[in-house]
């Protein structure tokens, strides 16, 4: 452990020693790693490009949060006869720290019109070893083939290759990713159902006067192995936005995933970083020994993940407005599917609306709440809904730097007696500094 804290210390250093090199370059067609990229969503399409030789930006992240929360449940005892523990017993959470995270960026333009990204977790709830989270290259000319070579189509089309998180809704746009949580208005450990996951993935835009096109193509597996065979994942996105005076931007996206067969779907719980909220609604016992639970949910705390392993179709719609300093971000999104050992398809919803109001010079404080819902049948055949509230705001110190706080209010309801989730609550607050470059 003391030695992967050295190494990340070290590539933390050297990312800040490259920062003043970083800001004076932006990679053509990337988004910002800063204030910058808040409401960006897909990278703006340019055409013009300033390449001029091989280049690398290195950026980075970090955050910390102070976490005050309190969990309870009604869940009744199970005890595993092999240790005599309950494994409904919850963890004793008090004040304190998180586990500090943080992020490599390594964004290199390669040629005209050709870039890399990668991103490395250097610590994560879910590792003490730095890993690669995923990364991906982009291709918005095709000039190494040969000068202008198609260039009436690419002036507007895009391609994506590689193992990353896919563009699948406009959610992920604002999720918190490990320490890159700068975009995110909320401290939350992103909405209930957290559609993400690094798969492996090809994308072909096409964005031209406001509108937005595009088509994907997964295995839909996290861990890549030849000895497991799966089916093609498909998946595409169609939206408008445009801005439609100084004042008014209006945005709206509809997206669509469908897996025909997996023997394993980590969608909506391949976040390797792990939640925001720790430990809450876990058991100490089944973390400490082990032991089996029907409810634990170990690294995914606070959020549902409806077991879809095998066939899922996901639908996701995202409008955004924003007006002067007043914006709207809401979610809907239904999804149906089985895991390996059933025979019918289960459904689950989920809708969030979040209002924000930003002022201040450059938009520098904001202020703001969420309303998070997500209900569903459980393979045991229960109904059930879970609600999150979050009431926050903000203050980008400058724009590479983000104190928020948050108060946070989570309820289960309809979870089997035996689940850990079943009565369960927690609520309380937390506050966090981010830095990102």
């Amino acid at each position: 452990m003391k030695r992967n804290l050295l190494k990340a210390g070290f590539i933390a250093a050297l990312a800040i020693t490259n920062l003043g090199f970083a800001q004076e370059y932006q990679l053509d067609n990337f988004n910002p790693s800063d204030k910058r990229s808040i409401n960006a969503f897909e990278p703006k399409k340019d055409s013009v490009t300033n390449f001029d030789h091989l280049r690398v930006k290195i950026g980075g992240a970090f955050a910390l949060q102070f976490q005050g929360l309190s969990h309870k449940n009604t869940a009744v005892p199970v005890i595993t006869p092999s240790t005599g523990v309950n494994a409904n017993e919850l963890f004793k959470i008090s004040n304190n720290f998180n586990l500090p995270t943080a992020n490599l960026d390594i964004d290199v333009a390669l040629y005209d019109g050709v870039n890399l990204h990668l991103r490395t977790f250097l610590s994560s709830r879910h590792h003490n070893e730095t890993y690669v989270k995923g990364g991906y290259l982009q291709i918005d000319k095709l000039d190494f083939i040969k000068k202008d070579f198609l260039k009436d189509v690419m002036k507007y089309a895009t391609i994506k290759i590689g193992q990353d998180e896919m563009n699948y809704g406009d959610a992920h746009f604002r999720r918190t990713d490990n320490a890159y949580s700068i975009t995110n208005p909320f401290i939350a450990g992103n909405i209930l159902m957290d559609a993400y996951a690094t798969f492996p993935f090809m994308e072909v835009y096409y964005r031209r006067d406001g509108f937005i096109g595009m088509v994907g193509a997964s295995n839909g597996r996290l861990n890549q192995t030849a000895t497991s065979g799966t089916a093609p994942s498909l998946y595409a996105k169609l939206g408008y936005d445009k801005q439609i005076n100084p004042d008014l931007r209006v945005r709206l996206t509809g997206s669509i995933y469908n897996n025909a067969n997996s023997s394993r779907l980590d969608f909506y719980n391949g976040d390797r970083a792990g939640s925001r909220y720790y430990f809450v609604l876990e058991s100490e016992k089944v973390a400490s020994t082990g032991a089996a639970n029907t409810g634990a949910a170990t690294l995914n705390s606070a959020k549902v993940v409806p077991d879809f392993v095998n066939k899922m179709t996901a639908i996701m719609i995202n409008p955004f407005v924003r007006y002067k300093g007043l914006e709207f971000f809401g979610t809907y999104e239904t999804v149906s599917g089985r895991n390996l050992t059933e025979q019918d398809r289960r459904t689950y919803n989920q809708y969030s609306a979040e209002l924000l109001y930003r002022f201040g010079t450059e938009d520098s404080f904001y202020f703001g709440g969420r309303y998070n819902q997500a209900d569903g049948k459980l393979i045991t055949g229960e109904d059930i809904t879970v609600k999150r509230y979050n009431i926050g705001g903000g203050w980008f110190m400058t724009k590479n730097i983000l104190a928020k706080a948050e108060y946070v209010n989570q309820k289960h309801d309809g979870y089997p007696a035996k689940s850990i989730f079943n009565g369960g609550e927690f609520k309380g607050y937390v506050i966090e500094a981010v830095i990102s470059f």
